[in-house]
């Protein structure tokens, strides 16, 4: 094992070990406090658990429903002009949305055309370059109790759009 492997394998104790000495020192009453703080993290993903469940259900709807190969379909001429491979809109799609979708899709495509392809790596790319942007608005905004989150979503999808097409144009340089 390296000196990476060694650094990473004792990094987290040592950081535990800081903290609950810190603590002592300061006379924080550590243990109560870490209970205090489990208790917290239950509670949250006790809140979180309806909004998870809605998103869910949205994208099985999505899906199920033959939305997103419609709109596939519907764009393939543009994207024919634009020498992007229709393969990845999906993925385009999903991913603002889902993680676990997105990834789904991107295993998906990696296991169909090779992780070394160019339509592999654009999606690899792409999964590594946006976020689940309504997902987390969804999740942790309404755990918290956020309503207007208008402008924060604006935001995230141009940060997703934009990663997208820096994915696209980067790719399109460097594999084709």
């Amino acid at each position: 094992m390296g000196v990476i492997g060694v650094i990473s394998l004792w990094l987290i104790p040592i950081i535990i070990g800081f903290i609950l000495i810190y603590g002592t020192i300061k006379k924080v009453p550590t243990y109560e406090t870490f209970v205090e703080g489990g208790k917290e993290g239950i509670s949250i993903a006790f809140s979180i658990i309806p909004y998870l469940v809605g998103m869910l259900v949205s994208i099985s709807i999505f899906r199920a429903s033959g939305a997103l190969e419609f709109l596939m379909n519907s764009m393939r001429p543009l994207l024919e002009v634009l020498h992007v491979p229709a393969e990845i809109v999906p993925l385009a799609f999903i991913r603002p949305i889902s993680g676990t979708a997105a990834l789904g899709l991107t295993s998906d495509i990696i296991a169909t055309y090779g992780p070394d392809s160019f339509i592999g790596i654009l999606a690899a790319t792409m999964q590594g370059s946006t976020d689940t942007t309504l997902y987390v608005l969804t999740v942790y905004f309404g755990a918290v109790g956020i309503k207007k989150m208008g402008d924060a979503l604006k935001v995230g999808l141009l940060a997703d759009l934009v990663g997208i097409i820096a994915a696209i144009i980067i790719v399109t340089l460097l594999f084709a």
